[in-house]
């Protein structure tokens, strides 16, 4: 049982140093994969651009269970007026950057770490290694830099979509009756620059670790269909368990 126990450790040890090193390669190729924009554009349109379809809809329809919720709630105190800053606080602070880094590793994560996979399978990836072409600087820093962009960017829409346009306003305003002016009043005198730094700082960290995970996931796969399908599969679980850890940690951090 011991026995076990410490191989498992020493495993999860190895593992992370080995990550750990992968990422001092990724921020040393940083600089050079900035010369090309153009494949980070390239990149950002793929796990920015075609994520954003999900993070609207999601962000719309949180927005609408946060206001029926917390109208329920508050009414019962006499504080219905209060709705747009429980709605935007909650957005802000802890379900914008946490729900779309989910969705993010769901979405981008399992993506990069599935393409990757199979360029490391068909030997893309070796191929490059033999011309002395880089693949640190040519295939996993464009990719770590597009979903470090990415992913405060997405967290923006997500927060505007469920307070503003569709959300919270929308049920709370046009279905419950919420006065529209108390609604963004509250909002505007309880929600300060600290609140959205709080928030973007968090989304930064979040994109930063999937990008991490996911890149390291696929550049590590077996070269077989069930190392790429394992690959997916450890990005999406390892990103979802590291942004609630990282957002317990951050939160304590940046309410000390």
């Amino acid at each position: 049982m011991k026995g076990g126990i410490v191989t498992v450790l020493s495993n999860f040890l190895f593992g992370l140093g080995r990550a750990q090193f992968f990422l001092i390669g990724i921020l040393r190729a940083v600089p050079a994969a900035l010369l090309r924009p153009r494949a980070i554009i390239r990149q950002l349109y793929m796990v920015g651009v075609l994520s954003m379809i999900i993070i609207v809809i999601s962000g719309m329809f949180i927005g609408m269970v946060l206001s029926l919720q917390g109208y329920h709630t508050l009414v019962r105190f006499g504080a219905a007026s209060s709705l747009g800053v429980l709605v935007a606080l909650s957005i802000i602070r802890e379900l914008g950057p946490v729900v779309t880094g989910l969705l993010f590793a769901g979405r981008a994560g399992s993506a990069l770490a599935a393409e990757i996979g199979l360029m490391r399978a068909t030997d893309q990836l070796s191929a490059m290694e033999m011309m002395a072409v880089d693949p640190m600087r040519h295939v996993i820093a464009p990719r770590f830099i597009a979903g470090v962009i990415a992913a405060p960017l997405l967290t923006a829409i997500f927060c505007v979509m469920a307070i503003g346009v569709a959300g919270g306003h929308a049920i709370g305003v046009e279905l419950l009756g919420v006065d529209a002016g108390s609604y963004w009043s509250q909002i505007r005198a309880n929600v300060d620059v600290h609140d959205l730094i709080q928030s973007f700082v968090k989304a930064t960290v979040f994109g930063a670790v999937i990008s991490w995970i996911a890149v390291y996931q696929g550049y590590n796969a077996p070269p077989t269909s069930e190392g790429v399908s394992r690959a997916t599969t450890s990005t999406v679980v390892v990103s979802s368990l590291s942004i609630l850890a990282l957002d317990f940690i951050l939160t304590a951090f940046m309410f000390r």
